[in-house]
C-alpha cells in the first residue's frame, strides 16, 4: 500500500522556517507541517486542511518543491510505502499558534499516553535551519535543497 503524505515549507519574511515537533506513538520526530492525503482531495487541498486543522491558518500553496524519488517505507507500518510531496507554503493571515522555544517543549498532560499524539511549533532563524532540524529521511533531503536554494 501507498501513503500520499503532502507537506508546506512555509519560511516567514524574517527568514524564520515553520517546524513541526511532534509526539507519535511513543516516539519524537521533528517535521514539516502536513499530513495523509484523504480519499478525493488533491494534494494542494489536503495542504491548506491540514494548516488549518493543526494551526488554525489559511495558507496559500506556492511551488510544488520535491516529491518522493525513491522507495521509503513508512516508519510505522512495514507494509507501507510513503509519497511524500512537499509545497512551498504562504501564510494568509497572523499566526494564532503559539510558539515554543526548545524542542519538544509539550506539557506533560501531552505525552503521558505513550500511545497518544501531541505536537508543538516552533520558528527555526535561518541560521538554524539544516537537514539536521529535522528527522524523517525525506523531510532532510527536502531541507538541503531550501538551505542550498533559498526561495529568497
Amino acid at each position: 500500500m501507498i501513503t500520499v503524505r503532502v507537506y508546506g515549507i512555509l519560511i516567514t519574511p524574517e527568514r524564520r522556517v515553520l517546524v513541526s515537533d511532534e509526539f507519535i506513538r511513543g516516539g519524537y520526530y521533528t517535521k514539516f507541517p502536513g499530513g495523509g492525503l484523504e480519499v478525493g482531495e488533491g494534494t494542494r487541498d489536503c495542504l491548506r486542511r491540514e494548516f488549518v486543522e493543526e494551526m488554525n491558518l489559511l495558507v496559500e500553496v506556492g511551488a510544488h518543491l520535491y516529491t518522493t524519488d525513491f522507495y521509503q517505507q513508512s516508519a510505522f507500518n512495514q507494509s507501507h510505502q510513503i509519497l511524500s510531496i512537499y509545497y512551498y507554503a504562504h501564510p494568509l493571515e497572523p499566526f494564532t499558534v503559539s510558539f515554543r522555544e526548545r524542542p519538544f517543549d509539550f506539557l506533560p498532560e501531552q505525552t503521558a499516553d505513550p500511545r497518544g499524539e501531541a505536537e508543538v511549533f516552533r520558528l527555526l532563524d535561518w541560521e538554524q535551519f539544516s537537514p539536521d532540524a529535522v528527522t524523517l529521511p525525506i523531510d532532510k533531503i527536502v531541507a538541503r535543497m531550501v538551505k542550498e536554494h533559498p526561495p529568497f
